[in-house]
């Protein structure tokens, strides 16, 4: 029962967190930003968990998992009602801020819950559950938000989509009698990001990770924009992005399945090539049908990375510092956060998007081809 409810608390502040990806770049736009303002607004998603992810999944490993669920849940709730309440692009570096530190505080409580709420053969099956909620959420959050965007303006659609987090903070208050408590550390370790450092799998693992993640944050940075460039409606964005999550949701289901034939880094590093392909494709098409379908493309390489990766971290940690090595996973993927937005923004702005696309998919090929020796030298 426990992964279950981790899963509906996930599901239910993603909605609100994923529509954010799509609201808080198109109103920056409407404000007219230009591409590097809306990078630097985008870029406080993850400005905060680059420093603090890992010490706060340290604390998580010692005072348990209620209070960060509760922020987690509450946080992201206060910041999509500010832009609502006061709907201006000072408001939104607030919104970014704070949603930043929320999400990153359930991000770390659900996936150590679901990492600890079953034994090892159980791990996999509660990793892709969880990926799953995430995955659902993604597909209705920005769908909702493109259409709400154009039927009912900026400030109330940050309001709706702000409403299911109400169930979610009761369920995170009041829920320690369904959720049952799982072991936690409560003295001090010793030994720091270093340490864990020193695990090749895990820091292999970090590695792919981050460059799936990167993949993941220029398209959720610049499809709106580019869409936008190409006067298409929010709800066709919105649409557009859907066809992402409608991918990874699909991958996710069969996911255990191709499990069984090959390993888990040898699929995350195969997933690269395909994201790889994808970014190819999207400066050649400008149309919402064509470009929903390199985005579902898309969807397919970036939808291992999450459930692998967050597998795979949990396996390679050390017993007791589960939340710690989660907190290193999110700090990797919170860095691609960060440098993306700027990095890209200011490309775009200078270089134009077919730039940013292209490069993006180099990366990838690299990442891609340094994972498969890697794993070549491991088998050798």
């Amino acid at each position: 029962m426990t992964v279950y409810l981790v899963v509906l608390l996930a599901f239910l502040t993603h909605v609100g967190f994923a529509g954010s990806r799509l609201a808080v770049p198109l109103f920056a736009v409407d404000q007219a930003a230009t591409p590097f303002v809306v990078g630097t607004v985008v870029a406080l998603y993850a400005a905060f968990p680059v420093v603090l992810a890992l010490p706060a999944g340290r604390m998580t490993d010692r005072l348990g998992f209620k209070w960060p669920l509760v922020f987690g849940t509450g946080g992201v709730f206060v910041a999509l009602m500010l832009p609502a309440v006061f709907p201006s692009m000072v408001t939104l570096y607030f919104t970014a801020s704070l949603i930043a530190l929320a999400f990153m505080a359930l991000q770390l409580a659900t996936q150590t819950l679901a990492g600890a709420a079953g034994g090892p053969t159980d791990r996999a099956r509660n990793f892709g559950l969880l990926s799953l909620g995430f995955a659902l959420a993604n597909f209705g959050g920005p769908l909702l938000t493109g259409f709400l965007i154009d039927q009912v303006g900026y400030a109330w659609t940050f309001a709706a989509i702000a409403t299911p987090l109400v169930p979610a903070i009761v369920i995170s208050a009041f829920g320690s009698r369904w959720i049952p408590k799982v072991q936690t550390r409560t003295e001090a370790v010793r030994g720091g990001m270093f340490d864990l450092l020193k695990i090749k799998p895990l820091r292999d693992t970090l590695i792919a990770s981050g460059i799936v993640s990167g993949a993941w944050d220029v398209y959720q940075f610049f499809m709106p924009l580019y869409g936008r460039s190409l006067d298409l409606s929010a709800t066709a964005i919105g649409a557009i992005m859907s066809a992402f999550a409608v991918s990874i949701i699909l991958v996710r289901l069969v996911l255990p399945i191709v499990l069984r034939v090959t390993g888990e880094l040898q699929l995350l590093t195969y997933a690269m090539f395909v994201a790889a392909a994808a970014f190819c494709i999207f400066p050649l098409v400008e149309g919402a049908w064509a470009l929903a379908a390199a985005s579902f493309l898309l969807g397919v390489g970036c939808g291992v990375g999450q459930p692998l990766s967050m597998t795979l971290v949990f396996n390679a940690s050390p017993k007791a510092r589960a939340a710690e090595a989660t907190g290193m996973r999110i700090t990797v993927n919170q860095v691609t956060h960060l440098v993306v937005p700027l990095l890209f923004g200011a490309v775009g702005s200078i270089a134009g998007y077919a730039v940013v696309f292209l490069t993006n998919a180099a990366g990838l090929v690299i990442g891609g081809y340094t994972s498969l020796r890697n794993n070549a030298k491991r088998d050798g």
